[in-house]
């Protein structure tokens, strides 16, 4: 995109560093970085550049992030750009200034060839790691002596991913560090490619098929066979010690294995394919079902008998997959596991599973024969379906169910099928997911023939203040995700408050988070200080006391927050006060627009739900905006449709949004009620119990770290709201300056 001078200007004053030489490449940089990167990319982009600029080593460095960090960016993802940043400046501050050219020059080359931020991350980590290794700097002690090869490791860093994985370069760098750390010369030689047992150990490493060498050829694969353009993501099993990854897919992307080694006459290449293959088949005709209705056991068997059906269906249209899958699944012995001794339920499975594939096998045992032929009487019949093949799958495992499939020791060899991914895709998770994400994803794939059940209510406790005890699952609480509207009617909104907008644009600059912020006037710290240092001395030179806090220290300032939105729905919010032209709810639209309007500005992570209730055995909850959405169309459309009726059972929904708040990680964790009189409920005639339950529910966020604060706009709230929320509320007499106060407030909670 093309920018003018003022905009260029700008840019360039953001960039704090004063070296002439970058105003002649800086517009051209600046230009690619717009086209790029995000807002926030280019806010972390020209951050990184000052830091590069700050470590004292010439232009050379800055001149090298500008140019090369969008490409990067565009390859691994935007977080990058701080990780580099941080990592040249955790450089600069040990012995091995020399290295950070050579560290920023081969990123391009390392981004390229590793494909993914995760993998990216624990490149960056395997260098810093090795740095500390080959200087001595390990367990907490540090040395002023420089890595004598990390320079020279870096230079060749291109030619090493070209030819390694990266369970393989962590493997070649690991011998280098173990047997050359006292010896500078020989590990000098050994990281350059000068020695014998260097070129034999990177031989000896250098094995399979890398994904890099043969992405654009897996991409056409995809796409001409299958119809489908899908972000392939290379992961290592090198990088994680506690659990051996597995291949799996998900809205991001597919992730695949950095390198595949021939196995059993199947070439890398050809893994890689009969991966992609499992992969497709899953994404056709594989549809999503609920997983809290079934046991562990039951899961493992759906998910193999899934894998099957999937296959047939592929196999009907490309027949040679058979062959491939045949020779890459294993072929269990029938009688290796005994059941009276260890857990056979996987044996079994990958039995039953080979038995499908291979219409030759010997397997003799006849539940497996049974189900197998009616597997292929319902595939026989037609495609099938996800549900359908379910319940032939959890009948199979009931039959063949025995009391040692309980014991923890687990018949595992030859179970394991390598070219299938692990499934996450086909379950939805009712008590773990997001709540929008998960009612929005089930909707999105419901089809005319497949419709997601209604979920269950879930049931909430209620505070008997007279009996001070709980009533235990006296509430139930129905979810549902609000249904959408004209979303152009909250750009209205926006529009008629433009002026306020403008204000709050103001205080918004104020409160966004900074990287790293200067701790100056410290005794011991990461840098001099010069000003104090120069007036420390001349101090000294007078004959005064000099100051001794002559250093400085950076920390990382920013915000890490999460907020819940909790709006009272209630037939009364629908009134009209006097005085105003506006009904309650159309002022809370009005003002939870320019709330979550700045909130998005602020980057904070936030949702928001309305709630109203018929009786405890109907609370209804609807989600509004999702922690993992943006502020767009479809969350103004959800808003701009709210709707008001039935009563005010706050306490549950507290408990519910408490249910959600609490598992988010976050150092602060903020609730905003906003309602417009006290809780009540037609089959509740002490007018005290509601508000008991409801103090009660906000005792009990407070014990799970959640700041609840409520926005009462009934003028006698006084009189109840200090009840439940302790000082924790403000009530807003002027309903019609809610738009306004709700975002201040907020500003002014969260400052």
């Amino acid at each position: 995109m093309s920018i003018n001078s003022d905009q260029l200007e700008q840019y360039r004053d953001q960039l704090s560093c004063g070296f002439e030489q970058l105003d002649p490449i800086f517009g051209d940089c600046i230009e690619e970085a717009l086209a790029l990167l995000s807002e926030q990319g280019v806010d972390d982009y020209l951050e990184g550049a000052s830091i590069a600029c700050r470590i004292g080593r010439g232009v050379e460095p800055v001149i090298i992030y500008l140019e090369e960090m969008p490409q990067l960016a565009v390859h691994v993802g935007e977080a990058a750009l701080s990780l580099v940043s941080k990592t040249v400046w955790r450089i600069s501050r040990s012995p091995n200034g020399k290295a950070i050219l050579p560290f920023l020059q081969v990123l391009p080359e390392a981004s390229r060839r590793l494909g993914s931020f995760e993998l990216f991350e624990n490149y960056v980590k395997l260098i810093m790691d090795t740095m500390d290794r080959t200087t001595g700097s390990v367990h907490g002690f540090h040395t002023t002596i420089p890595s004598p090869s990390l320079p020279d490791l870096l230079k060749k860093m291109p030619y090493l991913l070209s030819q390694l994985s990266c369970n393989g370069l962590r493997n070649w760098i690991d011998y280098g560090v173990r047997n050359y750390t006292k010896n500078p010369q020989r590990q000098i030689d050994y990281f350059s490619l000068q020695s014998a047992d260097s070129r034999a150990i990177l031989q000896r490493e250098r094995h399979g098929t890398l994904f890099y060498d043969n992405e654009r050829k897996l991409d056409y694969y995809m796409q001409a066979l299958w119809e489908i353009k899908e972000q392939l993501v290379p992961y290592s099993e090198g990088f994680d010690e506690l659990r051996k990854p597995m291949p799996y897919y998900d809205p991001l992307g597919v992730r695949v294995p950095d390198v595949y080694d021939d196995f059993n006459g199947v070439s890398g290449i050809d893994r890689y394919r009969a991966l992609l293959a499992h992969v497709a088949a899953h994404k056709t005709w594989t549809r999503q079902i609920v997983a809290d209705n079934f046991s562990p056991f039951q899961r493992i068997a759906i998910e193999m008998f899934e894998d099957s059906r999937v296959e047939m269906l592929a196999m009907r249209h490309y027949p040679g997959l058979r062959r491939l899958w045949m020779a890459l699944h294993p072929k269990p012995i029938e009688d290796d596991c005994h059941p009276e001794e260890e857990s056979c339920i996987r044996h079994r499975l990958a039995m039953f599973s080979y038995a499908l594939l291979n219409p030759d096998h010997d397997y003799q045992n006849p539940d497996l024969l049974e189900f197998a032929q009616r597997f292929h009487e319902i595939m026989a019949e037609s495609e099938s379906n996800t549900k359908e093949i379910s319940a032939l799958a959890i009948s199979y495992i009931a039959r063949t169910r025995r009391q040692a499939d309980l014991a923890a020791k687990i018949y595992f060899k030859d179970t394991e099928v390598s070219y299938r991914d692990d499934n996450r895709h086909m379950w939805i998770f009712i008590e773990e997911g997001d709540e929008e994400e998960m009612f929005d994803a089930e909707s999105k794939r419901k089809t005319s023939e497949e419709k997601l059940e209604g979920l269950p209510p879930r049931h909430y406790p209620e505070w008997d203040y007279k009996a001070k005890t709980y009533n235990p699952d006296y509430v139930s609480l129905y979810e549902s995700l609000h249904p959408g509207g004209d979303p152009a009617e909250i750009d209205v909104l926006l529009s008629k408050h433009s002026s306020l907008a403008k204000q709050l644009k103001k205080m918004l600059d104020l409160l966004k988070p900074q990287q790293l912020v200067r701790i100056r006037y410290q005794e011991e710290g990461s840098e001099l200080d010069l000003d104090v240092a120069i007036r420390s001395l001349i101090d000294f030179k007078s004959g005064a006391q000099p100051d001794p806090r002559i250093n400085m220290s950076h920390r990382t300032d920013g915000r890490d927050l999460a907020v819940m939105l909790l709006i009272d729905l209630s037939e009364s919010v629908d009134q009209i006060p006097a005085g105003c032209d506006q009904s309650i709810l159309q002022l809370s639209k009005e003002a939870v627009t320019l709330l979550g309007w700045a909130i998005e500005q602020l980057g904070d992570a936030f949702a928001i739900a309305g709630f109203s209730s018929n009786t405890r055995h109907e609370v209804r909850y609807q989600h509004i905006k999702g922690y993992g959405e943006h502020w767009d169309d479809t969350v103004k459309g959800r808003l701009a449709s709210m709707h008001a009726g039935w009563s005010t059972r706050m306490g549950a929904a507290i408990r519910h949004a408490s249910h959600y708040l609490s598992a988010r990680q976050a150092d602060k964790k903020l609730m905003l009620v906003l309602t417009d009189g006290e809780p009540s409920d037609i089959d509740t005639h002490d007018d005290r119990q509601l508000i008991e339950d409801s103090r009660k529910a906000v005792v009990e966020a407070d014990q799970e770290g959640i700041y609840t604060y409520c926005i009462n706009l009934d003028p006698k709230a006084d009189e109840y709201v200090k009840d439940i929320f302790g000082n924790q509320y403000t009530v807003i007499d002027r309903v019609e300056r809610l738009p306004e106060q709700l975002s201040k407030l907020f500003m002014a909670l969260t400052k």
